[in-house]
């Protein structure tokens, strides 16, 4: 069943300087299920802050962030891991450990945020792995895999488990031109099914062969996030 209420809503979320480097300016944000927002960011730090705050991780000085309904800063531990498990997120710095292979790296999250079935797990990996052009899961360490490589493990972690979330901070760069439609279709495929996404992109030229499906643009400085008309 698709969520009625917004997915994801920023309330006045004035974060915490202090603990967060984010700009203290209040941030207002509302994406329904099905939303496709994209948010222009040439500082890829700001970016990373800001998706950490959408994710109730970054300390609020006044307002909120609710996910699916839920206020971030009401959540236990349990919660916020059951919750944080509804969200896929590609981060450009990786968040990748090289004491584990890239498979393990991939469904972590899920086998620490969900209760699915390890089998179920490793099956919807699999598939999904193969669909972003991996013959299955590799196994080496990320440290060992090429860019390119990386950003398809990255690509297949971020829409395992479908999520009704998506974070997407800009991959163009890495991203090999056979993965961008599998790309595009997991994005399609995940709003069909009534997630919200947000892409996160350096300039127009990223995301133009989404424009027609994006219903949300906006653009992220260090004054604050602001909408942008006629693109």
């Amino acid at each position: 069943m698709v969520a009625s209420g917004p997915m994801l809503e920023l309330r006045a979320a004035l974060p915490s300087f202090d603990e967060s480097g984010l700009t203290p300016v209040p941030f207002d944000l509302r994406l329904m299920p099905g939303d496709s927002a994209v948010i222009e960011c040439r500082d890829p730090r700001r970016a990373t802050l800001f998706a950490d705050l959408c994710c109730g991780m970054v300390p609020l000085a006044a307002g909120s962030v609710r996910f699916m309904g839920l206020d971030w800063q009401d959540l236990g531990d349990r919660q916020l891991n059951a919750l944080r498990g509804r969200v896929g997120r590609i981060a450009r710095q990786g968040a990748w450990v090289d004491l584990f292979g890239t498979h393990l790296n991939i469904m972590l999250p899920q086998l620490h945020h969900t209760t699915r079935p390890t089998d179920e797990v490793i099956d919807a990996a699999m598939a999904l792995g193969q669909a972003f052009g991996f013959p299955g899961l590799p196994v080496s360490p990320p440290g060992r895999l090429s860019a390119a490589d990386l950003a398809r493990a990255a690509c297949v972690r971020a829409f395992l488990g479908r999520p009704d979330l998506l974070l997407l901070e800009d991959v163009s760069d890495t991203l090999p031109p056979d993965a961008m439609l599998p790309f595009l279709e997991a994005v399609t495929a995940a709003r069909d099914r009534g997630a919200a996404v947000v892409w996160f992109a350096r300039n127009a030229a990223v995301w133009h062969e989404y424009r027609k499906a994006v219903n949300v643009h906006l653009r992220l400085l260090d004054e604050g996030l602001f909408v942008m008309r006629g693109v």
